[in-house]
């Protein structure tokens, strides 16, 4: 028993906190190419990054899933902005975006798929999850002007994602 006053009452919308991470180097980013094994876009292209674990911050979530997904610490990680992604009616996931330069050791790949740096103008075209442009796009104006962004998912009937971003 817990003496804390925090309290998710029934019927609330619960959301599940996520990380995903764009190291840039230059005009490129790495990206990880999702191992055929995973659920959600195999074979795609994606930012490195994952759930954050109980009593994890979203810097050490996001350091975690660095280190366990491309062997690699980025010392000058920062959040870029947030997204809130509606799933169904009593859930949703808010993933953080965050970026950074300067990294600690060498990318190697993992389980969760090989390690790859594209260049950023050859994005479209390339076999990346559906929101990656977009994000690599936000980053770069985060970088620029050092404003974070927000942005919220929201899917039709029929799968089709509509995205918001301030």
């Amino acid at each position: 028993m817990t003496n804390n006053p925090q309290k998710i009452l029934p019927g609330r919308y619960v959301v599940v906190p996520r990380t995903i991470i764009f190291i840039l180097r230059g005009k490129e980013v790495l990206l990880q190419k999702g191992s055929q094994h995973k659920k959600i876009y195999p074979g795609y292209l994606n930012g490195i990054g994952g759930h954050l674990e109980r009593g994890e911050d979203v810097l050490s979530g996001a350091r975690r899933e660095l280190y366990e997904e491309a062997n690699i610490d980025c010392d000058d990680l920062r959040m870029a902005g947030t997204i809130m992604i509606d799933v169904d009616p009593g859930q949703g996931i808010l993933l953080f975006v965050l970026t950074g330069e300067t990294i600690t050791g060498v990318p190697q790949g993992s389980d969760e798929g090989a390690l790859e740096w594209v260049p950023v103008d050859q994005l479209i075209g390339r076999q990346v999850v559906e929101d990656v442009p977009e994000l690599v796009t936000q980053v770069m104006k985060f970088k620029k002007t050092g404003t974070l962004f927000f942005a919220k998912y929201l899917y039709t009937e029929s799968g089709q994602r509509i995205a918001t971003f301030y």
